[in-house]
């Protein structure tokens, strides 16, 4: 058997090295002289807003903080429920990046009792509130508010044909704007008049109370 000629052996490794350098050229894409070269960008996401019974919902899973008095136990009182009113004021709220807390601004509010918490949405803005409150006979008193921790606002109240009806006794959270806006017209309540009402759910409700 003849020997092999190393020399052969060392053209036909280059030959092949250059044709696999060759079809890698060849697969690699190739861009234009003074072309920018693409990125991988992130897709913006856009922004969905919540709806109203969805934002409602939302408010339902927090809890108030115990900002200066302890939370008051989970008890249900005769004013549980929710409520609702449309503040029918001249003029259209304009949106803004910081409204004052408590505004009694047009359009719909609701106002949420249920054991010891309160909580308060305004549809406009989708703005929200949350607090403590506690009943004494005919009187209601709200306070770990976020919009004004150290504040305590006390007011009597009255009940009658679905309808709540507030009057300050002492409030100054948001600069007394939390007492004009509780105060301001009744609460018109979202719960059904009957039990026939409940189970068929044919009555007329109040401009705000949509369903959970």
């Amino acid at each position: 058997m003849k020997n092999s000629n190393p020399w052969q052996f060392v053209g036909w490794l280059g030959l092949a090295c250059g044709i696999a350098l060759l079809a890698v050229a060849c697969a690699s894409p190739t861009f234009s002289p003074g072309l920018p070269t693409p990125t991988n960008r992130p897709t913006p996401i856009a922004q969905v807003t919540p709806t109203p019974t969805e934002r409602w919902m939302e408010l339902q899973l927090r809890m108030p903080f115990p900002y200066t008095t302890p939370l008051p136990p989970p008890t249900a009182s005769a004013l549980d429920g929710v409520y609702a009113k449309f503040e029918d004021r001249e003029g259209t709220p304009v949106p803004c990046k910081r409204c004052p807390d408590y505004a009694p601004e047009r359009g719909i509010w609701r106002l949420g009792l249920e054991k010891g918490v309160y909580r308060v949405y305004y549809q406009f803005w989708n703005w929200t509130s949350i607090g403590s409150y506690t009943v004494s006979n005919d009187r209601i008193t709200f306070f770990n508010d976020p919009n004004c921790i150290e504040d305590v606002g006390v007011y009597t109240w009255k009940l009658e044909a679905g309808k709540l009806t507030l009057k300050v006794i002492a409030d100054d959270c948001a600069i007394a704007l939390r007492a004009k806006n509780f105060t301001l017209r009744p609460w018109l309540s979202c719960q059904p008049p009957n039990r026939e009402a409940a189970i068929t759910d044919h009555w007329l409700k109040p401009p705000g109370c949509y369903a959970p």
